[in-house]
């Protein structure tokens, strides 16, 4: 992904992600900025506290994927635990691929390392070409990598930057089954993008109350401002069974008119209006 000119001079000293080193987040964080030092943290609530706390001026975690839906921890962040706001998206390939200490071949492999999701992703990939090998969860998929060097006869699924890193070969490259496997990051700041003319905003809305026609009402206002509706999806607000937050992803940019009418007329339609940002769309 080319970086806008903002990101360029965005003046990112430190950029925290989702670690460890050679993750899929590590790569989307370079995407972002390659320029920024890069700084790991154990978890999604770490990176927002990381920025909050000042430590880093920007972080990196995942929101979606393509084929496995919503990132609950990222949503219920954005949500309930944290005022900072999206400032920028990136989009990324997901791409697997086996790995192994040099000299080893595919019919020593014995086990394979990975994250569960990975190994979900790349299951007949491992049926089909080393069937009598056990697959193993680990935390991560760089975690996975790093075990290659305590353990002979085993593999891992990783990514080539976590091959780099722990010094492993490549046995296999994209051998995930669905090509089409795509990760959506969002950048965490203290401010969101100025607009660019090619923007998204991203709110969650809820209601007290349960009545007919409370979300074809807000609906409803996108409609009468021509605004699209880029995405919607539900999450449990914690307080009470059958009470939901909704999350929308709007065309354009808080600034814009239109825009502002709508979040304007949102926000008498619901008890709780809570906007992330507007941010530029990712550009492939």
């Amino acid at each position: 992904m080319s970086k806008t000119a903002d990101q360029a001079n965005s003046g990112y000293v430190k950029l925290a992600y989702l670690g460890p080193a050679g993750t899929f987040a590590e790569e989307a964080a370079i995407a972002f900025d390659a320029d920024a030092e890069r700084v790991p943290c154990p978890s999604i609530p770490a990176v927002a506290k990381a920025v909050e706390s000042g430590f880093a001026d920007a972080g990196v975690i995942p929101i979606e994927n393509s084929l496995e839906g919503a990132v609950t921890f990222t949503a219920d962040l954005l949500i309930h635990d944290s005022n900072l706001f999206i400032h920028d998206e990136v989009v990324l390939p997901i791409h697997h691929n086996l790995l192994a200490a040099s000299g080893t071949s595919l019919s020593d492999i014995e086990v394979v390392y990975s994250h569960p999701q990975a190994l979900a992703q790349c299951r007949n990939y491992i049926l089909q070409n080393l069937p009598d090998a056990r697959p193993v969860a680990a935390l991560s998929t760089s975690a996975a990598v790093e075990l290659l060097s305590k353990e002979a006869a085993a593999a891992a699924i990783g990514t080539l930057r976590s091959a780099q890193i722990y010094g492993a070969s490549v046995l296999d490259q994209a051998i995930e089954d669905n090509p089409n496997n795509e990760t959506r990051f969002v950048v965490l700041a203290h401010e969101d993008h100025a607009p660019t003319g090619n923007d998204k905003t991203s709110l969650a809305f809820t209601f007290d109350e349960d009545a007919p026609g409370l979300l074809h009402t807000v609906l409803g206002h996108l409609l009468d401002e021509g605004i699209n509706m880029a995405k919607i999806e539900s999450r449990p607000n914690k307080l009470e069974l059958g009470r939901y937050y909704f999350l929308l992803d709007l065309d354009g940019h808080h600034r814009d008119a239109a825009v502002g009418r709508v979040l304007d007329k949102i926000r008498e339609s619901v008890t709780t209006l809570k906007v992330f940002g507007s941010y530029p769309r990712h550009r492939s």
